[in-house]
């Protein structure tokens, strides 16, 4: 019995020495012929179950050896390999790449700046006051290999890093330099962080200090600060301004000594600006009329005393 799975028998077409060259049987010879060669020709064109699905399996495997194979990498990104545990030379990419599978490991980096903000952290100034800052840094990798191989985690050690920098510069001033020189004390920063983080292949661009928290009493104290130092500048300004103001009138009062007239003329000044007020009696005493009044008597007396010689 024969199963549907066990591979066809073809039989072998006749040659012509198996049957009489000559006789009545010629023409069955060559019509039994004729049938056995076609179906010989159709046996040979189909497959077997085994040969389909082997063709399958190996089609399947191409394509998943093409698809961990080949790597499409972006402008921004780098591809680090190790060969067989060790560090290629150079990171790959971008473009088109291809690896080993199951001999190459491949680790995709990313070079874009990356901002991540440092969390907010208790610092005690050098005058033993205490703040809470939080800042923002800026970094990014610019060599692939000593990102991978020199640190575990260079994002977690960057964190940290930071995070312990902030607290040792901002712990060596005092208040008012933190709160005056902000900028100062975050290239300070940056600096500090650019030089830790440089055997690892990062580069940080920026670092900036965010927000500064006092505690209650200390801001009252401040606000009670700066109102005390508007008082002072008030009252330096205002006595600065009455000071000028003393000169001047010395210089005025040198000026009306050395000429009455003026005097008498910044006299009628005033009382005219008086006089607009139509509210307000001015009663004032001149010299010129008191001087009028003793000449006019003087004449009158001198009238007198000539009729009386007369």
């Amino acid at each position: 019995m024969a199963y549907p799975h066990e591979p066809r028998t073809i039989r072998r077409a006749p040659r012509n020495h198996d049957f009489p060259a000559k006789g009545p049987s010629g023409d069955a010879r060559r019509t039994y012929l004729s049938k056995t060669h076609v179906f010989a020709r159709r046996g040979e064109g189909r497959m077997t179950f085994h040969e389909t699905v082997a063709a399958v399996l190996l089609i399947i495997i191409v394509l998943a050896f093409l698809a961990a194979a080949i790597k499409i990498v972006r402008e921004y990104e780098r591809l680090v390999i190790f060969r067989l545990g060790r560090l290629f030379p150079r990171p790959k990419g971008p473009g088109l790449t291809v690896i080993i599978p199951m001999i190459d490991r491949r680790v995709l980096m990313d070079l874009r700046v990356v901002a991540f903000d440092v969390p907010r952290q208790r610092v005690v100034t050098r005058d033993n006051v205490s703040v809470e800052v939080d800042a923002v840094v800026y970094y990014r990798v610019y060599d692939p290999n000593k990102a991978i191989t020199a640190v575990q985690n260079y994002q977690f050690a960057t964190n940290l890093l930071a995070q312990t920098t902030l607290r040792d510069v901002l712990g060596q001033v005092e208040l008012d330099e933190l709160l005056s020189k902000r900028e100062e004390l975050s290239r300070r920063i940056q600096v500090l962080l650019d030089a830790a983080t440089d055997p690892w292949g990062i580069k940080v661009s920026s670092v900036t200090l965010r927000d500064v928290t006092l505690p209650e009493g200390m801001v009252r104290a401040i606000a009670k600060q700066a109102e005390a130092e508007r008082e002072r500048r008030s009252r330096v300004i205002m006595a600065e301004g009455e000071f000028q103001a003393a000169q001047k009138m010395k210089e005025a009062a040198q000026l009306y000594g050395e000429a009455p007239a003026a005097m008498r003329l910044r006299e009628l000044q005033t009382l005219t600006e008086i006089a607009r007020e139509k509210n307000m009696v001015v009663v004032t005493s001149t010299t010129a009329g008191t001087l009028a009044g003793d000449i006019a008597a003087m004449t009158a007396a001198m009238a007198k005393r000539g009729e009386r010689r007369e």
